[in-house]
């Protein structure tokens, strides 16, 4: 059921994702094709935001940065390993696998290696600040729009 702090939530953290990707596209080798890469990781905000976030709104300010932290680290881990499937079967569509294990051993591979690539101090900044700000602003509505 649609509330205040789920639509805030779902605003907010696809705000946060829109921007984290923009901050994470230069760090791709160039000429990699990214395709729908900002797009899907804005909708796993959007997702996020609503379901862990907003579903949590009003429990206090406290709960705030618990769940803030939560939803960030949801958003990060299922948005890189949705990413790290599509990388996966596009390169399975171009027989680069010799069979399906080897094919899902990529998927962790890769997930591995776009969250350390991810790790900076710039982008770990952005997700722990924005992350946290939004949790407390969709607490301040989810607590005063019930």
């Amino acid at each position: 059921m649609p509330t205040m702090g789920r639509i805030v939530g779902a605003i907010l953290y696809g705000a946060l994702a829109w921007y984290t990707t923009i901050l994470i596209v230069p760090l791709f080798p160039e000429g990699t094709n990214l395709g729908w890469f900002q797009e899907i990781n804005t909708v796993f905000g959007f997702w996020v935001g609503w379901t862990i976030a907003g579903s949590r709104a009003g429990t206090g300010y406290t709960a705030a940065f618990s769940y803030g932290l939560t939803a960030t680290i949801a958003l990060v881990v299922s948005a890189n390993f949705f990413n790290s499937i599509l990388v996966m079967l596009d390169q399975s569509l171009r027989r680069r696998y010799d069979g399906p294990g080897e094919a899902v051993t990529a998927v962790f591979e890769m997930f591995v290696q776009h969250g350390a690539m991810i790790m900076t101090a710039q982008i770990i900044t952005t997700l722990l600040i924005g992350g946290i700000g939004a949790a407390m602003i969709v607490e301040f509505f989810g607590k005063r729009f019930t």
